[in-house]
């Protein structure tokens, strides 16, 4: 990106920083060939962020063929229509355009940021990346060489070794139990048929979100959509995804590997998003080891006993499961005594909840800290496309600090009880002292 054209987005963050959460109007528009999509109006900033996502994700991905959503998102912007890789990059790069995609689990997303005086050009490249990518020979094999020679490093990383370990236990046989990157078995077998198969399948209008900001009214926005999405096929085939909870509850697995730091990767079942209980877990979540300083995880593990550089726990829901899932690095001597006391506080935790205190200030951090967080027109479009498929409603925003305030001490009491009593599935990766698989 040019100088100026970062300047001109260093002002645009600037400027959507300065206004409250509350006080963004958000629009449901639909376009003229019936798309919807949520707009947020940013007329004083000389930019569009548009985010979108297909439900489909990696969990659309052959069972012997791991890697397929990935690698098309790595292609679809390497060449396009009439335009080959080096041209349509130079196109995107010549008009300041971002363009990119990604594959989850559940999700395939695509980003797209331009300037406003740009956006005929932005919105074209897009359409052809969708709608006409090229999956070249020669562009295919280069990815797919990145590709495995970044799997071929995360084969000796603990940190990748000790989540993939938790999630094909968590998961076997399960779409969920599989690699979104795929593994260096199934990515040499992937085509280009199974590309254009996958894009064919999975990138369809009846599985899409949209969210818009930047400075564009409602017709203008629709206009956009229909360039973007009209196109695309009316309906997915999408292969179901069966619900899951996590197997291997209780069972600690040891993977030797000659490292200088232990990783310890734990997780148990969590709530769905739709859950009436979501608010109060995710308030103990936060107070159990949500990441801040104040955590009682970061407390008691690294703060007062430096057994680790930094400790987290995290609530993650997706379609078909939901989990409550953490990790951290330690000394191998000092590994045992790290478990010991991850158990020891979640079993605290459990047992009494949460303090008046920490209970109080978690509410007051997690309502200000998500309106701080909405400081780049991305940030907001992508807060706005995630209240889409968690299907909690245009006026969330609004209301999300009076669910917020709603939920009470008891209720974090009873829901901490609720989440923690289950077990836990640990995976530890290097040569941890004193501790062993059972």
């Amino acid at each position: 990106m040019t100088f100026p054209a970062r300047f001109v987005f260093l002002i645009a963050a600037l400027c959507i920083a300065s206004a409250p959460a509350r006080a963004m109007p958000i629009e449901r528009v639909i376009s003229p060939g019936g798309i919807e999509a949520w707009l947020v109006r940013q007329e004083t900033v000389p930019l569009i962020s548009l985010e979108f996502a297909f439900v489909g994700g990696a969990s659309q991905d052959p069972a012997d063929k791991g890697g397929v959503a990935n690698m098309v998102s790595a292609l679809l912007d390497e060449g396009a229509g009439d335009l080959d890789s080096r041209t349509f990059h130079e196109r995107l790069e010549g008009k300041a355009i971002e363009l990119s995609f990604r594959a989850g689990r559940d999700y395939f997303n695509g980003s797209l940021r331009m300037l406003t005086e740009n956006r005929d050009e932005a919105v074209d490249l897009m359409r052809l990346a969708l709608t006409a990518a090229r999956f070249e020979t020669k562009d295919v094999e280069r990815i797919r060489g990145q590709i495995l020679s970044g799997l071929q490093r995360d084969s000796t990383s603990p940190n990748v070794i000790s989540s993939r370990r938790w999630w094909a236990t968590a998961f076997p046989g399960h779409p969920y139990g599989r690699e979104v990157n795929g593994t260096l078995e199934s990515v040499p077998r992937i085509t280009a048929d199974d590309l254009r198969g996958y894009v064919k399948r999975v990138l369809a209008r009846d599985g899409l979100k949209i969210a818009i900001v930047g400075n564009l009214d409602a017709a203008a926005a629709g206009a956009l959509i229909d360039r973007i999405f009209a196109a695309l096929p009316a309906k997915a085939e999408l292969q179901p995804v069966p619900a899951a909870d996590p197997q291997g509850l209780g069972k600690r697995i040891v993977v030797d590997l000659d490292v200088p730091q232990t990783v310890i990767t734990f997780g148990r079942r969590g709530v769905f998003r739709q859950d009436p209980d979501f608010m109060a877990a995710y308030i103990v979540d936060h107070i159990l080891g949500g990441g801040t300083f104040s955590s009682r995880l970061y407390s008691e593990v690294r703060e007062k006993r430096g057994l680790a550089y930094s400790i987290y726990d995290s609530l993650l829901w997706l379609k078909g499961t939901a989990l409550m899932i953490g990790g951290t690095a330690t000394r191998a001597d000092r590994t045992a005594e790290t478990l010991t006391l991850i158990d020891s506080e979640i079993r605290r935790m459990a047992e009494t909840g949460p303090t008046e205190e920490e209970f109080t200030k978690a509410k007051a951090y997690l309502k200000g800290a998500y309106a701080l967080n909405l400081d780049t027109s991305n940030k907001v479009a992508g807060a706005l496309l995630q209240i889409q498929l968690d299907s909690l409603g245009i006026d969330y925003m609004d209301r999300r600090g009076a669910l917020i305030d709603a939920v009470t001490l008891q209720d974090a009491k009873r829901v901490a009880q609720r989440l923690l009593k289950s077990g836990m599935l640990i995976t530890v990766v290097g040569r941890p002292q004193g501790v062993t698989s059972n």
